[in-house]
């Protein structure tokens, strides 16, 4: 009762601490936020200014009819791109980046088909990025403007194009370059050609027509709106800004940042050239079909004086989120905090140091499984004097488990003098029970950032290991229920319960490094608790399968580590360890033997168990003496000795029939003298037959034949009278 006690005032306290923190820390945090934002203007419900296309403009007769890629692509005239890293075309509509393949990564393992990034509006999962400028002058350019090619033809990192529109007495003339790998350079210059001082205020965005194909829609992966604004990052998920509804608004204001669209490796974003005033935003936009998710920056106003000309330079990046690739943007271009678009977590200031170990290691090794085991082992190494702390800490509170036990045992119904002999106990044998877990709490969010630093890594993407797996960022393709492919069938595809089947070699060798694990530590004394602990690494078994075989690879070498680690450390401490038992247990099975029995088993086993099963256990020959002695002094539910008298009978006749093993002409004797002495009505059974077979459990009430001696300690029972 003391445990769950605990456990509801430790509950209580967290909600408590949890209510209070919302009500006095996070809403007037918010209530301020949005009273600012209301004082400068800056929140528009509807989003009055945000940038948007003309009607006419949106997908395919308002994507009613959705039209198929290429002939999105073929209904515009197009500006082709040609680099090492990108190849595609550059919309004249709205001058809209809407057409990018990833030439240096393949959609399958060696198949030679590069990743589409960017697709035209209105085709299947429409995903495009755009500039342009907001005032009060008609025709300004937007996503609709058909702007001219005035200069160049194709789009390389030696030849930029050269764009060019004009809106009543404005032009505008936009230069367009791109480097070797993912970026591009938009430089914009407006020319006031008319009599009046003209305001305009430039925009940029990124639009996602629906929820992508490739979602993975993983717990711990951020998959959607993203940006910086300032030195603020926010994002929003996918579902999250589906959930909130069309024409809800999540804004920021600072200087400079960026703003894009985000999935598990692809980043397409747009930024600000300098750092600028900007206002940035996400936003669902109330189009029918599917809905339409758009990341967006708009910067201040700029004014231009009659017949004086403007520049202002914006930047696009679409390409795969290399951690090295954006740090080199962010301090050649500028861009602030570029490489926050990799989801490095709540524990980033971990995460962030692995990723460029384990990208270090990489590149020595070649090898992406070499490269994340020697990143666990010199995390390990570094962690060892916290580890060894804690497991020998956890050896001396094995050792102790029999004399904890029967303190349970023998103050079962007076937890203050459980207690107190508890405390006595740990006292005599120097034992800190809370010093076997403090070494392992720091350690929870470094694993947990490895955990999350092998999951998102680029470079896992596509990179083979020994044997069958040669792709680490997917599941181990194999399955046992196929024999790991040697039946010529999928089971995978079986309705409902497929995904379930997929258990390959590697999530059963992560099974059996956990079984392992979980046999080094003290087991429950609750005899269902075992048998709940005994199944949750087949369930964890079953759970992680789908899970990318990097991860899988990285828990099984980290359990094997702490398992050679612990196991030695406790047999130095002299502590018979779980994992040699079920070793001997299973090699018993495994050659046809009797299952043995452990003596440091016997008292775990009758935690808690009735006194007839305790009679069972000793004549069995389970128990220790220990065990024996409570057996012995529970207390006749009767009230007559009998029951008490009967659990001692048994534990004498099972002395003495262990003891005569070696000599069967005495152990006969014995067992035939003991028959002499009991009156009853059942036949003599041999010692060998009485050894063969389990013992029957000593009856509540009755006499028992086997220890004579104790028999003549009881008064004779009164005769009855004679009808």
């Amino acid at each position: 009762m003391g445990e769950h006690r605990n456990l509801i005032i430790a509950v209580v306290v967290l909600m408590v601490f949890m209510l209070g923190y919302q009500a006095f820390v996070l809403d007037p945090m918010a209530e301020r936020r949005q009273a600012e934002l209301a004082e400068s203007g800056e929140v528009t419900a509807q989003g009055d200014d945000a940038p948007t296309a003309a009607p006419d403009s949106f997908g395919a007769t308002d994507a009613a009819v959705p039209i198929s890629r290429d002939e999105a692509l073929a209904s515009s005239q197009r500006i082709q791109v040609r680099t090492d890293a990108l190849s595609g075309s550059i919309n004249l509509t709205g001058a809209r980046f809407d057409d990018l393949d990833l030439l240096r990564y393949d959609t399958e393992p060696d198949n030679d088909i590069p990743v589409t990034l960017l697709t035209p509006e209105g085709s299947p999962g429409g995903h495009y990025a755009a500039s342009g400028w907001l005032g009060q002058v008609d025709g300004l350019p937007g996503l609709s403007a058909q702007w001219s090619l005035v200069q160049g033809e194709v789009l390389t990192p030696a030849t930029p194009v050269v764009l060019q529109y004009s809106a009543g007495e404005l032009v505008f003339r936009r230069t367009i370059e791109v480097d070797e790998d993912y970026l591009f350079t938009v430089t914009d210059e407006v020319t006031n050609q008319s009599m009046a001082a003209v305001a305009l205020r430039p925009y940029a965005l990124v639009r996602q027509e629906g929820i992508p194909g490739d979602l993975q829609n993983f717990f711990i992966l951020h998959e959607g709106a993203v940006g910086v604004i300032g030195e603020e990052m926010f994002d929003r998920k996918y579902s999250k800004l589906e959930d909130e509804g069309r024409g809800d608004l999540t804004e920021r204001t600072g200087q400079g940042g960026w703003m894009g669209l985000t999935s598990k490796y692809w980043l397409a974003a747009v930024a600000p050239g300098g750092a600028p005033e900007v206002r940035g935003q996400f936003r669902v936009l109330d189009r029918p079909g599917n809905p339409v998710f758009e990341s967006n920056y708009l910067a201040e106003a700029v004014t231009i004086p009659p017949g004086a000309a403007i520049t202002n330079v914006s930047h696009v990046f679409a390409g795969a989120k290399s951690q090295p690739l954006l740090a080199r943007y962010e301090e050649e271009v500028g861009i602030e905090r570029l490489t926050m678009a990799i989801d490095w977590g709540m524990f980033w200031f971990f995460t962030r140091p692995f990723f460029s170990i384990l990208h270090f290691f990489y590149g020595i090794m070649g090898n992406y499984g070499l490269a994340i085991m020697a990143l666990v082992l010199v995390l390990k190494a570094l962690l060892f004097p916290l580890n060894n702390k804690a497991f020998a800490s956890m050896a001396k509170m094995r050792s102790a488990g029999p004399k904890m036990t029967e303190i349970r045992e023998r103050h079962k119904d007076d937890p203050q003098a459980q207690q107190k002999a508890m405390m006595d106990l740990y006292k005599k044998e120097k034992i800190n029970p809370v010093a076997g877990c403090l070494p392992i709490l720091p350690q929870i969010p470094i694993f947990f950032a490895l955990y999350k630093t092998v999951f998102i890594s680029l470079d896992a993407r596509h990179a083979p290991f020994f044997g069958w797996i040669q792709d680490m960022s997917v599941a181990d393709p194999t399955t046992m229920w196929n024999l790991f492919g040697l039946l010529p069938y999928d089971p995978s595809g079986v309705p409902i319960i497929g995904s379930t089947l997929a258990i390959g070699i590697w999530p059963l060798i992560m099974g059996l490094t956990m079984w392992a694990q979980q046999s080094l530590n003290p087991p429950p004394p609750d005899k269902i608790q075992r048998q709940i602990f005994a199944f949750l690494p087949i369930v964890f078994t079953i759970v992680m399968a789908p899970f990318p075989a990097a991860l899988i690879i990285y828990w099984s070498w980290n359990n094997t580590l702490t398992v050679g680690q612990q196991y030695l450390i406790m047999r130095r401490q002299g502590v018979e360890t779980e994992l040699d038992k079920n070793i001997i247990r299973l090699a018993a099975h495994l050659r046809g033997k009797p299952k043995p029995v452990f003596e440091s088993d016997a008292a775990t086993d009758t935690a808690g168990a009735t006194l007839t099963e305790k009679v069972s256990s000793v004549e069995g020959g389970a128990l220790t003496d220990g065990a024996r002695d409570n057996a012995q002094e529970t207390p006749d539910p009767s009230g007559d000795g009998v029951a008490a008298q009967t659990a001692g009978d048994s534990i004498d006749a099972d002395t003495a029939a262990n003891a005569g093993a070696d000599d069967q002409a005495g152990e006969g004797e014995a067992d035939t003298d003991a028959a002499k002495a009991g009156e009853g009505d059942t036949k003599p059974t041999s010692a060998k037959t009485a050894s063969s077979k389990p013992a029957a459990a000593a009856p509540a009430a009755g006499r028992t034949r086997s220890n004579p001696a104790a028999k003549k300690k009881r008064p004779a029972p009164k005769k009855k009278p004679r009808s």
